[in-house]
């Protein structure tokens, strides 16, 4: 099982060989492509070949690219992630809409369910209010209770003047770690055959992400509260590292223990379950502890 995730975060020559990620550097580092399950391209003084890349699509790694600030940018996503691709595509845009909605509406309860798990393990009394939003939320959250839960669960979390559009490290270091979670989901869905535009509820036409942005809303709270304890004044290397090493994280899913980069393709997978049979008690949601 692959497990790794790999950050080059300064000048570098990537390269393949004998099923080897090749770093070159000062000291040249040899990796097995079996134990990669992402690779951040950190720095933009990398270069790579392309049979590096081409070995890295067919094995399903993950591939981000940061900007000159370092922040991610861009990542690899290969055009056909399954050998049924054009299947799965198709039956994507069919899922009825009554489905579509009700997952939703699971994914939903499941997100403000653990803001609210989060907020008690805090002692923060505004727990309660989430737990009555969660009773009141409509199928496909017509009511936007997940608009209402955010608002107060924020500033629960870092404060009453807390805006997620502020320029604040902390809303710097959320979003960096949102973009890994994203990431992640979009490699699972591409992995499986599925194309990331077409969302559940998301249906931004300017984002490309609509369906990654979807899944990965029950995780964001895993980021919420690493951001919360590092209270960064500052995002740099050292940061960015403690929010990347949040996929090594164990959680429980499916009455076992995963680490977090497993969790979201079991998760992930489920969820497609979900939806090509209709029945959302396939879903399976991670766990803290058992």
């Amino acid at each position: 099982m692959s497990w790794r995730i790999i950050v080059i975060s300064r000048s570098a020559k990537l390269d393949y060989k004998l099923d080897y990620l090749v770093v070159r550097q000062e000291e040249i580092t040899k990796i097995h492509l079996s134990e990669i399950s992402t690779i951040m391209i950190e720095s933009t003084a990398v270069s790579l070949t392309a049979a590096l890349l081409c070995e890295l699509t067919k094995r399903k790694i993950k591939v981000i690219f940061c900007d000159e600030k370092r922040n991610p940018s861009s990542e690899l996503i290969p055009y056909y992630g399954s050998h049924d691709t054009s299947a799965k595509i198709k039956r994507q845009i069919e899922w009825p809409e009554e489905i579509k909605q009700t997952v939703w509406t699971e994914i939903v309860t499941e997100k403000i369910r653990r803001q609210m798990e989060l907020l008690k393990k805090l002692q923060r009394q505004e727990y309660i209010l989430l737990q009555e939003y969660i009773l009141q939320i409509q199928p496909g959250d017509s009511t936007n209770r997940e608009g209402h839960a955010a608002k107060v669960y924020f500033n629960a979390l870092f404060g009453k003047d807390f805006t997620r559009t502020s320029d604040h490290p902390c809303n710097a270091a959320l979003n960096y770690g949102y973009g890994l979670l994203l990431s992640a989901c979009n490699r699972e869905i591409t992995a499986n055959g599925y194309i990331t535009q077409l969302g559940l509820f998301h249906d931004n036409m300017f984002n490309q992400f609509n369906f990654g942005s979807d899944l990965m809303e029950p995780f964001r709270v895993l980021v919420d509260e690493a951001v919360y304890h590092m209270r960064p004044e500052k995002l740099e290397h050292d940061e960015k590292i403690q929010l990347v090493d949040l996929l090594n994280s164990e959680v429980y899913i499916d009455g076992k223990r995963n680490y977090l980069n497993n969790a979201l393709k079991i998760y992930c997978k489920s969820v497609f379950d979900a939806l090509n049979e209709q029945d959302i008690s396939l879903i399976r949601f991670y766990r803290n502890e058992l």
